[in-house]
């Protein structure tokens, strides 16, 4: 009598056999086009493509006669493409000004790679780079209502490190991760999330106040890192600097963490300047854009 684990064997290879057919019928089913005919249509795509590209770098949108200079094609041909691209709404023309300009079919597809995009995978590398530049332990983290979640970790090599093991979480509003985004925040949303927040995870350090919050958050917009005093955990420092999206909203936060005996009121500034550098690097491997103010 067979065992089970070979009748269950037998009926993968029958499955993979049958989707093997399936998909050889189906490919076979697909009228055979020639060389020329393929080639032709690569051709098109990438003209397609470079039409796109010049309206994606012209804002004010571009005539037909602009747009064929640019990607030195025939104006019957580009004609042809616009026309194309506009029935899958990739572009569209504005009547009033006679202007072809980018559709709303692109920002769909753009916002497919901001979904996508790994957050972790990007950021890592800078991560690294700047555990090895500070010797300190290396978080990143995102917002998730009132508090922030740690999504990965490169710890240093000192024996006393700080661990946050991905998945734990920290007060928005007592942490460094926290409030270098709380820094963008409008002051009445502030209020509100300080309201809600009350007095749990607190030490003596803790900000509570709203005038206070205020002067901090300030801070951090102008020196564009922010710093927990053992305002988590007594004994513990933490420097941190925002990660940005493509419009400069904060997307997470990368920070340092050790003990108060090696993060120093000495070296703060200097930590800070560095966390400040590899969070600009990794904005921009991400493909976001770095505040241009600090206001």
């Amino acid at each position: 009598m067979p065992e089970i684990g070979d009748s269950t064997d037998r009926c993968r290879k029958i499955n993979c056999i049958q989707k093997h057919r399936e998909d050889t019928e189906f490919m076979n089913a697909i009228p055979k086009r020639s060389d020329s005919e393929r080639s032709g249509q690569i051709q098109s795509v990438a003209r397609a493509i470079s039409v796109l590209n010049a309206l994606a770098a012209d804002e004010d949108g571009m005539t037909l006669t602009q747009i064929a200079h640019t990607v030195t094609l025939p104006p019957s041909t580009v004609h042809r493409l616009l026309t194309t691209l506009q029935q899958e709404r990739y572009v569209r023309f504005d009547t009033e000004r006679g202007a072809w300009q980018i559709g709303v079919q692109c920002f769909a597809v753009g916002n497919a790679f901001l979904r996508t995009r790994d957050l972790v995978a990007i950021t890592r590398p800078y991560m690294r780079r700047l555990m090895e530049e500070s010797g300190e332990t290396v978080n990143l983290a995102v917002r998730d209502h009132d508090e922030m979640v740690y999504l990965a970790q490169v710890e240093c090599r000192e024996m006393m490190r700080a661990f946050a093991k991905p998945g734990a979480r920290v007060p928005i509003a007592g942490s460094a991760v926290g409030k270098t985004l709380l820094a963008r925040l409008k002051t009445e949303d502030v209020s509100k999330l300080l309201t809600r927040v009350g007095s749990e995870h607190k030490t003596r350090r803790t900000i509570d106040a709203l005038p206070r919050m205020e002067q901090e958050l300030a801070k951090v917009r102008e020196v564009e890192y922010a710093i927990d005093n053992e305002e988590h955990s007594v004994g513990l420092r933490c420097v941190a600097s925002a990660v940005f999206g493509h419009h400069s909203e904060p997307l997470a936060a990368i920070s340092i963490s050790g003990p108060t005996a090696r993060i120093t009121d000495e070296r703060i500034d200097k930590l800070g300047k560095i966390v400040c550098s590899v969070a600009r690097e990794a904005t921009a491997a991400l493909g976001g854009i770095w505040p241009q103010t600090n206001a």
